[in-house]
């Protein structure tokens, strides 16, 4: 019953207004975008002073959209965030917390663990387009450096029946 209950939840977001915003057309205002849709769950100033904003369904949705700012205060290119290619990022470079957040959005929940005494980001998504799954963000003993993701299956939709 409760599977069925968090389904019906993620088809209700999948289908809202989030969902229209891969639509949107590059070089449409921020102001328009914002009254369409709503303020962004995150914000972020880049170093050239744009910004990156991230529209998310988390914590109980599977997806979250993207884009950068231009300079004359209009959007970019709309890019669904949560995918197994774009968390491929996260082998790149160095990943502060801050940066996480700014190109995933928020996670659907931190969670410590006692072995390494770490904090986890976990993000709900869906897993090459088809499986409801969690990407785990380990954000080391700080909790403020990601240093290593895996994914995993999402505990919303494992079958209390077993």
């Amino acid at each position: 019953m409760r599977t069925k209950i968090y389904s019906a939840i993620s088809l209700i977001l999948a289908l809202s207004g989030c969902a229209q915003l891969q639509s949107t057309k590059p070089g449409t205002p921020v102001a328009d975008v914002i009254k369409q849709f709503g303020k962004p769950t995150t914000a972020c100033r880049n170093q050239d002073g744009t910004e990156r904003l991230v529209w998310s369904q988390q914590p109980f949705g599977h997806y979250a959209w993207g884009t950068d700012t231009n300079k004359d205060n209009t959007i970019g290119p709309f890019t669904q965030v949560l995918t197994d290619a774009n968390f491929d990022v996260l082998n790149t470079g160095t990943w502060s917390d801050e940066r996480v957040r700014c190109e995933f959005g928020p996670p659907a929940n931190i969670q410590g663990i006692a072995k390494g005494n770490e904090q986890v980001w976990a993000y709900r998504y869906m897993q090459f387009s088809a499986w409801h799954s969690m990407m785990y963000v380990y954000m080391g003993p700080e909790g403020n450096l990601a240093n290593r993701h895996h994914p995993g299956p999402d505990p919303m939709f494992m079958r209390d029946d077993r």
